[in-house]
């Protein structure tokens, strides 16, 4: 990846220019041309090391619940149950993984009912049984921001600035209620911008009411979401460990740089672990190095590494559609 293209993504990711002509801003930033960040951007959205370009919102405070699942899925059966994984709207994530529980897809719904009833009907549809939904009964890190390699230690440095990183909204937020004009333009933001040089214009959108959107904090971060294999990152697992301790435990892997994500969930049947963590590196070596690392930190308890053996769906929730 060209250098240009490496500094594009450090900076879109979390900072994509909230301005009517934000090519121009980011060549500005770059000291290239309005056209050259354009079509290096455009590239890489075609290239797919960019999936989407858009706006990162908060389902707690857009009055919607998300929830992890987990669930058994034979072999021979797994390309049906991905098929009718992939038509599920509310389904937006969904990874075979290496553990006898071997499919894991995320549902995001208005209520747990909604879920319940998304996960049932798979099961009935699929040859998809013993599925568990997951709360998580603490958030510990999310942070989807993928960054540069830092110095000689070549780790994975997703430790964001704190102000544009996405952190949730706390739980005691209230909810945000939008009119009309607000449900269009977060359904239009959590869909992929015009490949235009005027995208926020284009679709009739007032950048100070994106702003307005962040200010709020409905709206996590506005910018690029990668897919992490074609941005270099090859390597991925979800660790769960079964600790006494979920609370030093989560805290301590989300200072970890190579954690995106870490949240406390209920063990069950099968499954004794109790706080999870998705971790990312460039190599196989640098995962299990930092996964290594991890455990030693934590005391060597319990754990199971959950690799992603086959990414069956990844896409981006699109509100009030």
């Amino acid at each position: 990846m060209e250098t240009l293209d490496r500094k594009i993504l450090e900076i879109i990711q979390d900072g994509f220019p909230l301005e009517e002509r934000p090519y121009a801003a980011l060549g500005r930033r770059l000291d290239v041309s309005e056209e050259d960040a354009f079509e290096h951007v455009e590239n890489l959205r075609k290239s797919g090391v960019i999936r989407r370009l858009g706006g990162i919102y908060d389902s707690r405070r857009l009055g919607y619940i998300s929830r992890l699942c987990a669930g058994v899925v034979p072999e021979g059966n797994l390309d049906g149950f991905a098929a009718a994984a992939d038509k599920i709207p509310s389904s937006t994530h969904n990874y075979i993984r290496s553990h006898a529980y071997n499919v894991w897809f995320t549902v995001i719904a208005r209520s747990e009912a909604e879920i319940q009833e998304t996960v049932r009907g798979l099961e009935a549809e699929t040859a998809l049984h013993d599925a568990h939904v997951l709360s998580a009964s603490r958030m510990f890190k999310i942070n989807t921001v993928m960054g540069k390699a830092v110095a000689s230690a070549k780790v994975v440095d997703q430790v964001a600035d704190k102000s544009v990183s996405d952190k949730p909204a706390s739980k005691s937020a209230e909810p945000f209620v939008p009119n009309a004009k607000d449900r269009r333009r977060i359904n239009s933001l959590s869909k992929d911008i015009p490949h235009t040089k005027t995208p926020f214009s284009d679709l009739g959108i007032d950048v100070a009411e994106i702003r307005g959107d962040l200010d709020l904090k409905i709206m996590r971060r506005f910018g690029a979401v990668l897919r992490h294999q074609q941005a270099g990152f090859d390597a991925n697992a979800m660790v769960c460990f079964a600790v006494k301790d979920a609370d030093s435990a989560g805290k301590a892997l989300a200072e970890n740089p190579h954690v995106s994500h870490c949240y406390e969930r209920a063990p069950f049947e099968g499954f004794p672990y109790n706080v999870y963590a998705m971790f990312h590196a460039f190599s196989v070596e640098e995962l299990q190095a930092a996964i290594d690392g991890s455990v030693a930190l934590l005391g060597k308890p319990d754990h199971a590494v959950l690799t992603s053996l086959r990414e069956l769906k990844k896409t981006s929730f699109v509100y009030f559609d």
